[in-house]
């Protein structure tokens, strides 16, 4: 698929997440994978001031690949967030990193959100977890984020938002939307007792559902 399609494949899903209110202004960032990098939505820029061309192409090693962003816009201030995620998840082909508000807010409890139901199971283990507070942008983020995202699909950061990973941009924003109901849900649950958290048997049979779980062609 050529950069021109991957460009508007990223508009879509930002004006995608906009309407579902877990996307606004300049909090937040969407990527997907291409050839020898990624192309990501630049810094700065209001959600509602986007458009195709201002998709930024960037390599692994940090540059700006190339310069058909237009106006030579600067890429998203958590490139290397992104950066580090590609390289270190090969099958991950999109990356949606948002600060939705119940995800957010739970965020800043810094503590992970238990088996409290089996769609847990979709982040990829038992629960959903919290990385470790770092300043945004940094290399300390990034690793704080590889080791909450380690053998996962989806993870808060705290006091910050919520990452979500995909094999395409339209699995990233899906799950993105799906982690934050369930952070809805835990706050319902919480909020009128304490939730009955599932075991470990029933958690790992959930995700052996999973595995075989939809349309296949």
């Amino acid at each position: 698929m050529s950069l021109t399609k991957r460009r508007r494949q990223i508009l879509q899903t930002v004006r995608w997440l906009v309407e579902r209110r877990l996307y606004a202004g300049t909090s937040g960032n969407v990527s997907c994978r291409v050839a020898g990098g990624f192309l990501v939505t630049p810094t700065g820029i209001a959600c509602d001031d986007l458009r195709a061309a201002d998709m930024v192409e960037v390599a692994f090693n940090g540059r700006t690949r190339d310069g058909r962003a237009s106006g030579g816009l600067l890429p998203s201030s958590e490139w290397r967030l992104h950066r580090d995620i590609y390289r270190h998840r090969p099958s991950v082909g999109a990356i949606v990193h948002t600060h939705s508000t119940v995800a957010t807010a739970l965020s800043c409890l810094r503590r992970p959100i238990p088996a409290f139901h089996y769609m847990i199971a979709k982040t990829g283990g038992r629960e959903l977890r919290c990385a470790r507070y770092a300043t945004y942008g940094t290399e300390a983020l990034s690793k704080n984020a590889l080791a909450a995202l380690t053998g996962r699909r989806a993870c808060l950061l705290a006091n910050h938002g919520l990452v979500a990973l995909g094999a395409d941009l339209p699995g990233a924003r899906l799950l993105a939307e799906e982690v934050e109901a369930l952070c809805a849900q835990y706050v319902v649950a919480r909020s009128i007792g304490t939730p009955v958290l599932l075991s470990a048997r029933e958690m790992d049979a959930v995700a052996q559902k999973f595995a075989g779980y939809g349309q296949k062609t």
